[in-house]
């Protein structure tokens, strides 16, 4: 089963600027996936489609079987459960403790006390970094920071995990490090979409490789990793 369908997709700006240029593809469920390609090639666009940030000006997208086009807005906080976005600058609040970052999701989604602390703890277990529940994020490093971030995202079991340059800010030890578990957690089931100009990450890595050029899809592949 599909878990995100493009079909002749289209972004236009203002001015004409072209960000998708009739995109059609098939991510299945379970994947592990790069989107790739240059600066300005349209993969924080694309990505940006699939969490319905932004509506195609043309074309179909379907994720998780709905068309993402006429889900009404007043259904987009359910339909946005689903799916966990982790930002390559990591968009954690300063003053709250790791604990408070990774729970506030549950706290809007009025999770009862016993439950969030429990959930929380399992999720940093997962990231490596349960025993920093009180830290701030100020006193972390920038690969630990990127873990509360993952960490976040994966607080409500999401389906679909979208990352955007994950690892622009880090070298390439820890690079690989956040890979792996992103890795992990998609052996878990979790799709997982990841966009990146990293050609090297991706050879090390591995998964399928989605290519794009001026909005235009090019390559299409599978790569094993360790290369």
């Amino acid at each position: 089963m599909e878990t995100i369908k493009f079909f002749n997709v289209y972004k236009i700006y203002e001015g004409n600027n072209v960000a998708i240029n009739d995109a059609t593809v098939t991510i299945e469920k379970g994947e592990f996936c790069f989107i790739t390609g240059p600066s300005g090639a349209g993969k924080t666009t694309f990505l940006r489609l699939v969490l319905r940030q932004e509506m195609p000006t043309q074309g179909q997208i379907l994720v998780l079987g709905r068309n993402i086009s006429k889900i009404p807005e007043s259904q987009m906080p359910f339909f946005r459960r689903n799916i966990g976005f982790v930002f390559q600058d990591f968009k954690l609040v300063p003053r709250k403790t790791i604990y408070e970052n990774v729970a506030c999701v549950l706290q809007i989604l009025g999770v009862p006390f016993r439950e969030q602390k429990l959930r929380v703890f399992n999720v940093l277990r997962k990231v490596g970094l349960q025993h920093k529940l009180k830290a701030f994020p100020p006193m972390l490093s920038g690969g630990e920071q990127q873990r509360v971030a993952i960490a976040r995202a994966l607080i409500n079991n999401p389906t679909i995990l979208l990352a955007d340059e994950p690892t622009g800010n880090l070298d390439p030890d820890l690079s690989l490090e956040i890979m792996e578990i992103f890795k992990s957690i998609n052996r878990q089931g979790t799709t997982a979409v990841i966009a990146t100009h990293d050609k090297e990450l991706i050879k090390k890595v591995g998964g399928r490789v989605v290519c794009l050029d001026k909005g235009k899809i090019v390559d299409d592949y599978y790569i094993a990793g360790g290369n």
